[in-house]
């Protein structure tokens, strides 16, 4: 008996030595090898629908990509957070990346990719209007958003191309933060206010205003809301830089590929306070307006426009070379 229980006991060891050799074989041909990438995002917003898809269907995984989103509201913050190394990559204005090169930073920001190519703020009323026009902003006062942020600088862009002067014409007020835009408006603070998806669409349904126009229909295409990391970290991971692209592209794919409710369904998890039919209206609202490219590459042109929006503004003097601050993934 005794040496019958040795047996099944030797047997026994061999089974688990096999079992675990096999499990480890099977890791080392399957498992990649996943790297943390943490991520500062500007807003938390449905304009920003692909990068969440690529979230939500493992696209990034895929590429053995860990995201971790960190809220971390303004271009400004955004860029602190990625230069003082507590985030890996800023996701925000690329108006950004040449603050910091104008700053003199040596380390400087360098964009990889984009995922909007338009403003995605709506101008958004108090009350009712039949036809409206941008000129029903003069004397009225406009909750407009940091000054020398991209919103901003948009709807000032927009209003001046419409001989409307954002100066004096207009008094838009930019000393509320973006996060607090929509409740200041609530609030009672403003005749007009610029904000983002879902926020617009609750504040319209809750009945306290009206979406009324599209800034970026009026603003023209941009590189509005793009990637960037630090110039040493983009050269020493190259090729984390390109599986995150990769899987940028396949969730710019997919939303330009998917009717609103399939784009809706699959970003619901990030967005537990609104309903599926607010997500749905909401993308459909940005579609409407061609929000999303079709690639996370962007041209000179449209990068020369969004300089040419800082010009105007008085946010910059000059214009940086397109090929100092963007990084075309290879």
């Amino acid at each position: 008996m005794k040496k019958k229980s040795l047996v099944y006991i030797i047997c026994g060891i061999l089974i688990l030595l096999l079992a675990s050799c096999t499990i480890f074989d099977f890791n080392k041909k399957h498992n990649k090898k996943i790297t943390k990438v943490t991520v500062a995002e500007v807003a938390h917003t449905i304009f920003y629908a692909p990068q969440y898809v690529a979230i939500e269907k493992g696209y990034f995984k895929e590429y053995g990509i860990d995201v971790n989103l960190i809220l971390t509201p303004g271009a400004d913050k955004v860029t602190a957070a990625v230069l003082s190394r507590d985030a890996d990559i800023g996701f925000s204005g690329s108006e950004a990346t040449i603050y910091v090169y104008n700053g003199g930073e040596k380390d400087y920001l360098r964009t990889f990719a984009q995922i909007t190519q338009k403003d995605g703020s709506f101008i958004v009323s108090r009350k009712k209007y039949k036809h409206f026009k941008l000129s029903d902003l003069k004397g009225k006062d406009v909750i407009g958003g940091r000054a020398l942020g991209m919103p901003e600088m948009t709807l000032e862009y927009a209003l001046r191309h419409n001989g409307i002067d954002p100066k004096s014409d207009v008094n838009i007020d930019t000393s509320v933060e973006f996060a607090a835009m929509g409740g200041a408006f609530i609030g009672g603070q403003g005749d007009f206010v610029t904000l983002f998806e879902p926020t617009a669409s609750s504040v319209e349904k809750q009945g306290y205003g009206y979406v009324v126009e599209s800034v970026g229909k009026l603003g023209g295409i941009v590189p509005y809301t793009s990637y960037s990391a630090r110039n040493s970290y983009i050269n020493k991971n190259k090729s984390t830089i390109k599986n995150f692209n990769k899987a940028l592209e396949k969730g710019l794919k997919y939303v330009n590929t998917h009717s609103d409710k399939e784009v809706a369904k699959t970003i619901l998890n990030q967005f537990p306070d609104t309903s599926l039919k607010d997500i749905e209206a909401s993308i459909k609202r940005y579609r409407s307006i061609k929000a999303w490219p079709t690639t996370t590459k962007f041209s000179k042109k449209s990068f020369n426009h969004l300089q040419d929006i800082m010009i105007e503004n008085g946010a910059i003097k000059k214009k940086v070379s397109y090929d100092k601050l963007i990084s075309n993934v290879k």
